[in-house]
């Protein structure tokens, strides 16, 4: 999958209503490309620097997987 325009430099991407991390580079992303456009196109994505899995973690973010799934909620 290509990376959305606005995270052109971002391999895991998180979703503020849901608190997860996508990796945009796993094939897992791919199949989960709406998702990740949904994701833009609503402006509740949100990058973590250093770009890692545990900086996420440490942000409160899991690893979005198929078949796991969490309540939407108003980002903040």
């Amino acid at each position: 999958m290509q990376r959305p325009s606005r995270f052109a430099h971002t391999r895991y991407l998180g979703d503020k209503r849901t608190q997860f991390v996508y990796d945009v580079d796993s094939l897992e992303a791919a199949e989960s490309s709406e998702i990740i456009e949904e994701i833009v196109n609503s402006e509740v994505g949100i990058c973590f620097a250093p770009d890692t899995l545990p900086e996420a973690r440490n942000r409160g973010y899991t690893l979005a997987v198929s078949g796991k799934t969490r309540r939407r909620l108003k980002p903040h």
